[in-house]
């Protein structure tokens, strides 16, 4: 799924298009993009339809339309979920799944899925602007309220995988596998090292290294590695173009010249450099060899 560069892209052009406009209808195929919204696809049309969007706002990969009925719109993209703004009379995406109007008559917000595993549903905004049901995840490297020390004693206590505590959205968000990877490799750490057997400051270097690699990928607009991932002008990002570890499996090594490795980090791939991420002698989950004889 997206994770946090190619949302907050996202977020951007939302903000730029959307945000200070009124909805006049929204108009909903199927009932499976509102899945998460219990009261179904109807409810979801008439509570939308009326409101104001006031923002555009994003917690990690979660992104919400602040509406003044103390409301948001909540919409997971999924794996494939695409936001685009376009003109009432353009073609119609065989995958368009939500359309909404606007009280102005300019483009409209479509939401695009051709693989189905977004979805969008209502929730009530607390005090301090985080919906309710997005409480439970943690701040990211660039909100105000992101406390770096914090995550870290939090990661120093746990006997687990580091790179299990970086996709751990409940203790850092936005972290997802491709900058987890990129991280790593930065810091020159083997994602299965123990986070209870890393130096403080090797963590806040990993930590740092995640929002340095994020940072960079926002300026190039996001990580694309098909058609799926756009902006909501249906624009790729480039961004894999400067990936060193992520997806390249086989090739050199950009810092001491060792053939990437490919290895299974809970079903799904890592990726990391044999001479500059050393893998750890015994890992978590793997059993040890006993004696022989």
């Amino acid at each position: 799924m997206p994770e946090l560069p190619e949302v907050e892209v996202v977020r951007r052009g939302l903000a730029e298009h959307v945000v200070g406009r009124r909805i006049s209808q929204v108009r909903i195929t199927g009932t499976r993009v509102a899945r998460r919204h219990v009261p179904g696809p109807a409810d979801l049309a008439e509570r939308l339809a009326g409101a104001a969007v006031t923002i555009a706002a994003r917690r990690g990969k979660y992104l919400w339309l602040g509406l003044d009925t103390d409301d948001a719109l909540l919409v997971h993209l999924g794996m494939s979920g695409q936001l685009l703004v376009e003109p009432e009379n353009a073609p119609l995406e065989k995958h368009c799944h939500v359309r909404v109007d606007f009280l102005d008559g300019g483009p409209q917000l479509r939401f695009v899925d051709q693989r189905t595993f977004g979805a969008l549903a209502m929730s009530a905004l607390g005090p301090d602007g985080i919906p309710a049901a997005v409480r439970h995840i943690a701040p990211d490297p660039f909100e105000s309220g992101y406390d770096q020390a914090a995550v870290v004693r939090r990661m120093r206590a746990r006997h687990s995988a580091v790179k299990g505590a970086l996709l751990d959205q409940s203790l850092v968000s936005g972290i997802g596998n491709i900058y987890a990877d990129e991280a790593l490799w930065r810091a020159r750490v083997h994602g299965e090292r123990l986070c209870s057997a890393l130096p403080v400051r090797t963590l806040h270097a990993i930590l740092d290294a995640a929002r340095e690699v994020m940072g960079e990928a926002l300026a190039h607009g996001g990580t694309s590695f098909d058609a799926l991932y756009v902006n909501v002008n249906g624009a790729s990002g480039y961004f894999d173009r400067s990936l060193h570890a992520y997806g390249r499996a086989g090739t050199p090594c950009d810092r001491c010249g060792a053939t990437m490795r490919r290895e299974s980090f809970r079903n799904r791939g890592s990726f990391s450099c044999p001479v500059c991420q050393p893998r750890p002698r015994r890992v978590i989950g793997r059993p040890t060899p006993g004696p022989v004889g």
